[in-house]
Parts: structure tokens; sequence; C-alpha cells
């Protein structure tokens, strides 16, 4: 279904996410020999995870397995940080599993455009190409043909406990910075922090730089990616960039982050927005429903955009950021095919937004949000005033790697910001 393109979003691609939600620790997933013939009743299926909550992937094969007896799906929840080296290398010794959850685009380790091109995906059917919305075929296709399904239409800006925040004198949430600094300030009183953030977790690390570029680069310069593809800027030479790192300095030095950030992992985010001690984390808009499951009631997550520095000009990172593919030596497996399709119908759809929070791919313009989640964000969207995570479009892993790992280092004292973006520079042309 077409998605939504107004003047102020990036039509050259869709984003490479981070952030699942679930940190099952499980092994290395494995093919059954039975995924190579077309009579196969069974098949196996991983995907990222980041805490210990059930994943809605894991969900969705349930129920495919309840109405479809005799079918057997094999889940391999794999953590998140280490997901895409994980399947690489699963990839790599031919003991990957039939169904693989990757991204669209090369930015990212499991980006699907350089594993079609290594010839470890097998192309889909028309099924999955007529998902895919329009403009963005490069980040889906490679060689003409599609080897990612999408699956969701996600927001990724600040999922925040509204709750939380009431509890503790905020009745709004800031749009300014000045108004965050004096939030931070109040909540440090208390032994609380505005933001939990797993800075020890490189992938959470670079989704707090992205969130916050939203604002800082891509509200004014929808078009950064394309003019950094053409040569006419650079992160080093980028005003933008060199903002979004500040802030990210700044925020720390003002205490919006929970104390040992640099060290902190996925479950300092969960902990903290469930136990009620932060506010708001760098995730990916569906973490709100699986970590409402351990919240209060009362705990009310929103959507919210980072706020800006005079509080105008707002916008946010959303885009599809998560796609199923299909090992290529699983290419004859039915009831993973079967299992592929399945999840393009608006029954699979509607299950995956109930149980993930992300919007449904082929249906999300068309969904009243005002009472969900994603009221704060409706008119964003509405308005086009969002761009995709750029993750997704840039040339290949190692700039995301370089965004991720840099904010680490400005974390630890240990990285500036010119190093940064000299690092980011430098992978771009890798």
């Amino acid at each position: 279904m077409p998605q939504q393109r107004r003047s102020r979003v990036l039509r050259t691609g869709l984003v490479a996410a981070t952030a699942a939600t679930a940190l099952i620790l499980t092994g290395c997933s494995g093919s059954s020999d039975s995924s190579n013939n077309s009579d196969s009743k069974s098949f196996t299926f991983t995907f990222a995870t980041s805490n210990n909550l059930k994943s809605p992937y894991e969900s969705l094969a349930d129920d495919y397995m309840a109405a479809n007896p005799g079918i057997t799906i094999t889940s391999n929840p794999t953590p998140n940080d280490k997901y895409g080296e994980t399947i690489r290398t699963q990839l790599s010794a031919g003991n990957a599993s039939d169904v693989i959850q990757t991204t669209p685009g090369s930015g990212d380790a499991r980006g699907l455009v350089p594993l079609a091109e290594a010839g470890f995906l097998a192309p889909l059917d028309d099924t999955a190409t007529k998902l895919i919305p329009t403009g963005s075929e490069s980040v889906f296709q490679f060689d003409g043909k599609t080897y990612g399904q999408p699956l969701d239409f996600t927001v990724a800006a600040i999922v925040a406990s509204m709750g939380t925040a009431g509890q503790n004198g905020i009745t709004e949430f800031p749009t300014d910075m000045d108004t965050l600094y004096a939030d931070c300030t109040a909540l440090t009183s208390q032994g609380k922090s505005f933001f939990a953030v797993a800075g020890g977790a490189a992938p959470n690390a670079g989704l707090l730089a992205q969130a916050i570029s939203a604002t800082r680069v891509y509200a004014e310069t929808p078009d950064w990616n394309q003019q950094r593809a053409d040569g006419d800027v650079t992160f080093a030479d980028s005003q933008g960039w060199k903002d979004t790192l500040q802030t990210i300095l700044d925020l720390k030095d003002g205490g919006c982050f929970q104390p040992g950030v640099e060290g902190g992992g996925f479950d300092a985010i969960t902990n903290g927005l469930a136990g009620q001690t932060s506010i708001g984390g760098f995730i990916p808009s569906g973490a709100a429903v699986e970590i409402a499951a351990a919240a209060p009631e009362q705990a009310d997550f929103k959507i919210q955009p980072f706020p800006t520095p005079d509080g105008k000009n707002t916008a946010v990172l959303a885009s599809s950021n998560y796609t199923m593919s299909l090992n290529a030596k699983s290419a004859d497996n039915t009831a993973a095919t079967d299992f592929l399709d399945w999840l393009a119908t608006p029954e699979a759809q509607q299950k995956y937004f109930e149980y993930s929070g992300e919007l449904p791919v082929s249906a999300y313009q068309d969904m009243d949000l005002s009472d969900t989640i994603y009221s704060p964000v409706v008119d964003l969207l509405k308005n086009g005033d969002y761009a995709p995570l750029p993750a997704g479009v840039w040339p290949n892993p190692a700039v995301y790697d370089a965004l991720s790992t840099g904010v680490q280092g400005l974390l630890t004292g240990q990285n500036t910001i010119d190093q940064v973006l000299s690092q980011l520079d430098s992978a771009w042309g890798q």
C-alpha cells in the first residue's frame, strides 16, 4: 500500500532500526533437514530480542501454529546487540533459520540488500512486493527482486510514561530544551531520571543520536542523506550533526540520564520505565506495548517527539523498520513461504499491531490513532513531519556502527564530537 509522501519526508528509503524488544538468551538457530523440500511441515524462525518479555514474533508464530495444526515453527529469539553479527555468521555457516528478521537497506548489519547480494536470501513473491511503500523499492529489493517483506510502520522517538511524569509534577511532556533541563533537575533531586538509556548497548546509543537528529538535522534538511551521498555535505561540516552530539553531552551533564548510563544495558530501560524511576527511553514505538505489560496500569505510555531548542519545528523518525526474509537454502520450504504470505494478510497485520504496538504497514494511514499511544505524534504523521531513520539509507553498516560506538565514547569521555564526526565520514567511504 503506498506510503504517504509529503514535502518534508525523505524519499530515498526506509530504515534499519534497531531495537527489537525482548532479552531471551538462546543458542544459535539451525535449519532443519526438512526445510529443503516442498513437503516440509516445519521451519525455524529467528528474530532479534532485547528483554525478557514475549516477542510479538513468537506470538504470531504461536497463532499460526494454532490455526494450522501439523505445522511446527521453532522460534530462535536472539539478543539484539549481537543480532546482525549472529545471523551473518549463521548464514555463512549454512545453519541459519528458514525465516529471518532483517531490516530494509544496507545501513545495518542485518540489512537485507547486502545479504541478498551475497546470495544468502531467497527472492520473495508478489505478496511481499505489493507491501513495499511507493518510492522505497531500493531498500527492499536487489537486482529487481524483492528480498524483504515489510511488516510495520514504526515511529522512533521517545517512549514516555506520562503517568510517571504526572506523579513527579510534570503535567506535560517538554517541547523545548529549557523545560526539559528543568524537569531533569527536579527528577534528579528525587533520585530519578528523565531518560533511561542503554549506553552500554551500541544499538541504543545509536538510536539516542538518531532520535535527536530528527529535529537537529532532518527537520531542516530532509534530504541530508542524499546530499551526503552526492558529496555536497559531510558529517564533520554539518552543524546539525554537531548539535545532535552536543545535545547528548548536555543531557548527560544536565542529569537527564540515569546514573551509570555509559554502562547501562537494555534492562536499564525496561526496569526504569516499568519501575517508574525514569520517564522515557529512546526505543521503537512498539516497545511501549511490551513494557506496559510489566508496568503499573497508570503508567500511560505515549510516543513523544524529542524537544527542540525553542519548541518549534518538531519532527520524528518514522518508517518501515522490520522485514521478514527467507533463507536462500529454504526457498522450497512451503511451510515457511506460506507463513510469510499469512503475515501479509489483514488478520496478521492486526495481530501484529496488537502484539507489538507497531503500526501495520498496509493500513496505518487509515487508522484512528487519537486514543492510542501515538496520539502526541498524530499530527506529525498526518502532516508529513517525519523522516526515516537514516541508517536504512546509509551505504553500509559501518556508518551506523561508527555512530553507535562514537556515542558510547562520548558518554564515557573517550571521544570528542569532532572525532565521532570524522569517524562517520571515514565509515561512509568504506
